[in-house]
């Protein structure tokens, strides 16, 4: 055991950290998320702390610019790399990725290998067609809180 001066800490060599930078958490339940997380705000935070805490591994999709673009008719203020590596940086999340299309979710949950599919309650009903492959759980929003309301009031200089 190192010593209170000692630069090595108590953990050392007990790394859950993958070549690949991911976290293993070999067994329990995979929970997956999607969402563009663009100007990230406490709403996006409490959402990825709920989802993680249905399971013992957090996988968030982060949608690319031009699905981004596609959904909501305009370019994310952040670009994917910045979104990608503020999502990323979140304890509760393991592994993030790209989601290229909404329409490859069943696809990307068996990639990863998810036991939960976590969306926010505006989509509800849109993803019960995976409950054969995985359960779907809609969590509520954080109320009050909503990016394009904040893009609109930091444009407006308010």
């Amino acid at each position: 055991m190192p010593g209170p001066l000692d630069p090595t800490p108590a953990d050392a060599g007990t790394d859950d950290h993958t070549d690949d930078g991911t976290r293993d958490r070999t067994g329990g339940r995979t929970v997956i998320t999607f969402g563009t997380f663009d100007v990230f705000h406490v709403g996006h935070l409490r959402v990825i702390e709920r989802a993680a805490a249905l399971g013992t591994r957090l996988v968030v999709g982060v949608s690319a610019d031009a699905l981004n673009l596609r959904k909501k008719g305009r370019e994310p203020v952040f670009s994917q790399a910045e979104r990608l590596a503020i999502v990323a940086a979140l304890k509760p999340v393991d592994h993030v990725f790209v989601e290229e299309s909404l329409e490859l979710k069943r696809d990307y949950i068996l990639e990863h290998g998810a036991d939960v599919l976590v969306m926010g309650d505006d989509w509800e009903g849109r993803f019960d067609e995976f409950r054969d492959v995985c359960e779907v759980v809609y969590l509520s929003r954080t109320p009050a809180i909503s990016t394009t309301a904040l893009i609109e009031k930091i444009s407006a200089g308010s």
